[in-house]
């Protein structure tokens, strides 16, 4: 698997030469000593500071996560003037999404596991640095190439079939309106609430349908301002055994067998 690339010293670069600064001038701009400025550029600094990220973010206009990972130098000048006025910016709504991540020493993103012991404290900080440095770090093999992914415990039997105390590896939604109806996903909720394993829906009223896969539990539904991050389902590991078919079971798979001869003759 192919790890993400980090477009940040490049990106710093490239915006400076477009507005035509120097390094001296924008240090200056930005309130940084020119020594600071130029470890940042030429990635002497390895893990830059957040309030100097959020400080060039909202200098250039450009969304934290677009100037870490997307290369900029690849835009051009029309698509990167809507992203500076906001029209292509990974919002839903109102509400822009920043995510942090964590690097390797040789700048490849890693993948973090969030333990049951961590889960209270996620809402709280998971734009933090210094928490996501602190979680367990994680590889498997054969997850699909880009994206950020992280590995979050799930409780409850809400989504049976999928075991109870299952480790669900997620992708994380950059724009969610690429959602699919009804698509299995890890949902960050603000406050105190839990994040919750749900299949989810948006809807034009600015509200997010959540529906458990055990019909025993009614769907229901958060605002859209409620939603801190959403993490697409990729695959989960369980230590449990699927349980031995029951007679209903296997009366429903002949019924379906059945209807299946039906429908070709």
């Amino acid at each position: 698997m192919e790890a993400a690339k980090v477009f940040f010293r490049s990106n710093l670069r490239f915006l400076r030469n477009r507005k035509k600064y120097s390094q001296e001038h924008l240090a200056q701009l930005l309130g940084l000593t020119r020594s600071k400025y130029t470890a940042l550029e030429n990635g002497q600094t390895e893990n830059p500071p957040l309030a100097d990220l959020i400080r060039i973010s909202d200098f250039f206009r450009i969304p934290l996560d677009y100037l870490l990972k997307q290369d900029l130098g690849r835009w051009g000048e029309y698509e990167l003037r809507k992203l500076e006025t906001g029209a292509k910016e990974y919002i839903n709504g109102k509400n822009l999404r920043v995510l942090s991540i964590t690097v390797t020493p040789d700048n490849k993103e890693n993948m973090e596991y969030v333990p049951v012991k961590a889960k209270a404290g996620y809402a709280a900080g998971h734009a933090d640095p210094e928490f996501l440095a602190a979680l367990p770090k994680f590889s498997l093999p054969n997850l699909p190439a880009g994206g950020t992914y992280r590995m979050f415990p799930t409780t409850g039997d809400s989504m049976l079939p999928v075991p109870e105390g299952s480790d669900v590896v997620a992708r994380y939604v950059q724009d969610w309106k690429t959602l699919k109806p009804d698509s299995l996903c890890i949902v960050i909720l603000k406050g105190e609430r839990d994040f919750v394993f749900k299949q989810v829906t948006l809807q034009g009223d600015g509200t997010v349908l959540l529906r458990s896969l055990n019909k025993n539990y009614a769907p229901y539904t958060v605002g859209v301002e409620e939603v801190l991050e959403i993490w697409q389902y990729v695959k989960h590991q369980t230590d449990k055994l699927p349980e031995a078919e029951t007679d209903l079971q296997e009366i429903r798979q002949l019924l379906l067998d059945v209807k299946k001869r039906v429908e070709k003759i």
